[in-house]
């Protein structure tokens, strides 16, 4: 599955937005189904959203309430997550991460290859 290298966090205002960008070797994402999770201080890993090979995607509709939006671009080796009207309460580090296909999606233990994190921090 290769290196997956994640970017695009940083500090923002609570209603801002902000574009995770998650790229992988070449093919890696028409292959894999690829997540988003996040882990706030003190708190367990979190499942946020996700992409399969065939572009389904899989939401936390508890956590995102339709302000997340995950797509990817093959040709760029690239997984987003566009996040709008961010919160305080969304400040964690994200992680990207690839698993085999026909693994349960929302569960961290279905993936193997996670990137190192990009933190997000949400100001009130």
């Amino acid at each position: 599955q290769g290196q997956l290298v994640e970017s695009g966090g940083g500090l923002v205002q609570s209603g801002e937005s902000l574009r995770l960008s998650c790229t992988a070797p070449p093919r890696t994402f028409m292959w894999y189904t690829t997540a988003w999770f996040r882990q706030a201080p003190g708190m367990e890993r979190e499942f946020v959203a996700a992409i399969s090979r065939v572009d389904t995607t899989t939401y936390n509709e508890d956590t995102v309430k339709g302000r997340f939006t995950v797509s990817k671009n093959n040709a760029k080796n690239t997984v987003y997550l566009q996040m709008n009207n961010l919160r305080p309460e969304d400040t964690a580090v994200y992680y990207c991460a690839a698993a085999e296909p026909g693994n349960p999606a929302r569960l961290s233990t279905s993936y193997k290859s996670w990137g190192q994190g990009t933190q997000v921090t949400v100001s009130s």
